[in-house]
């Protein structure tokens, strides 16, 4: 009988028994987000500081709810970073199916997760709360990444509260593999979204010249 899964509920333990999925905890494993950084602009930082103020101004009005969350963080963000732009597209909502062979195990579901360029995945958590932890979100976004329909090239993802984000990268193959950058706080000294943005635009990047 085939396994079907919601990838909404779907655990690390399930990913790793049914799909061997590995996480890699060695640095070279994912230098992307550490090395090569592109540099951003003097009016993308102003953008970005207007986009923390907001952050802090929702603080003060709870709950933050994760549709106020997308539209005053996130969607701010892409379009500092011109991700609406040629030559990405975003397809919200997609539903996705995938299958293991040797476990007959289907994962679906359709979910609120951004994809540009097939190879790179935006999720913002679904959480009635931004203080969610974004551990979460990540079986959830790794189970969609497990199904880049271009298997032969690495995968990236980011998973975003609002407050946090962290960066993921999955390479497939037999035995599955992913790695996480470090975590980033909007409420950290310093804007970490001027960092948040030079890491998208560097796993961009990749993503064209793959």
């Amino acid at each position: 009988m085939v396994q079907t899964i919601q990838a909404k509920n779907v655990t690390l333990e399930e990913l790793k028994t049914i799909f061997n999925l590995q996480i890699v905890r060695d640095d070279d494993f994912f230098r992307e987000w550490q090395d090569e950084l592109p540099e951003i602009t003097e009016f993308q930082k102003q953008q970005l500081d207007q986009i923390e103020a907001g952050y802090f101004n929702l603080l003060e009005y709870p709950p933050m709810l994760e549709k106020t969350i997308s539209l005053s963080i996130v969607s701010p963000l892409l379009f500092v970073g011109e991700f609406y732009l040629q030559p990405f597209y975003i397809k919200p909502e997609k539903s996705v199916e995938f299958s293991e062979e040797d476990e007959g195990a289907i994962i679906k579901s359709s979910i609120d997760t951004f994809v540009l360029k097939e190879q790179l995945w935006l999720m913002v958590i679904e959480s009635k709360r931004a203080s969610f932890s974004i551990e979460e979100g990540l079986a959830q976004i790794l189970a969609y990444m497990l199904a880049n329909p271009n298997p032969d090239k690495p995968s990236y993802g980011m998973i975003a509260t609002g407050g946090s984000f962290i960066f993921v990268k999955l390479v497939n193959g037999e035995l599955p593999r992913y790695g996480t950058s470090k975590g980033y706080l909007t409420r950290n000294p310093g804007n970490e979204l001027y960092d948040v943005l030079r890491i998208l635009k560097r796993l961009t990047q990749l993503v064209i010249s793959n």
